[in-house]
């Protein structure tokens, strides 16, 4: 696997209100954040891009709400961030795409000359794979490293209800098959840019 020397790494919403188990449900991927704070320290160690992603959400009663201790980024996460000696940027945004936040993502990826993109954090089936659709329509190679993911269980129309797992694998086939994406892992990752 060949990763950019100014690939850029985009951290989504690692934020302490994911913790609420009784807001969000049960859960898959319990190494994700392991998996994140590897490829955060392999990002800034090799001196590339580091984008870190904050959901600041407008729905009452939300665990990641302005001014909550939810909206927070989770510990491991905060205390990374200007660590590396890469370019960095903080991106907020209120809805699932990172592209669609504060500064312009797209505008800051272009202006670096970034061309490929490599996406980690929450939640796998909503923010995560909307900014990896985005990114595909706009261009940019992009991977995500589906380990170092999570999502929550759902039920949608019918009373049909998904797994966490199920729909983590929904988004890989979906991202994959659709020419989206690439899915990887951690371990490939951080190899890559090691070497």
């Amino acid at each position: 696997m060949e990763i950019t020397q100014n690939a850029a790494l985009v951290v989504v919403d690692v934020q302490k209100g994911f913790d609420d188990a009784e807001f969000w449900g049960a859960r898959d991927n319990p190494a994700a954040d392991g998996n994140i704070a590897s490829l955060i320290e392999a990002w800034q160690e090799s001196d590339r891009p580091v984008v870190f992603v904050r959901h600041d959400s407008d729905e009452p009663g939300s665990p990641l709400r302005i001014g909550c201790e939810g909206n927070d980024f989770k510990e491991y996460v905060e205390g990374r961030r200007g660590k590396g000696r890469g370019p960095e940027l903080l991106v907020t945004k209120s809805v699932n795409s990172a592209f669609y936040g504060t500064p312009d993502l797209d505008a800051w990826f272009k202006a670096a000359g970034v061309s490929q993109v490599v996406l980690a954090g929450i939640q796998t089936n909503m923010c995560v794979e909307t900014t990896a659709r985005m990114g595909g329509n706009l261009g940019y190679d992009m991977l995500v490293a589906l380990d170092a993911t999570h999502t929550f269980d759902l039920t949608g129309p019918n009373g049909w209800h998904l797994t966490a797992g199920e729909l983590a694998r929904a988004s890989a086939v979906s991202l994959h098959g659709g020419g989206f994406a690439r899915m990887v892992t951690t371990g490939e990752l951080v190899t890559a840019v090691r070497c």
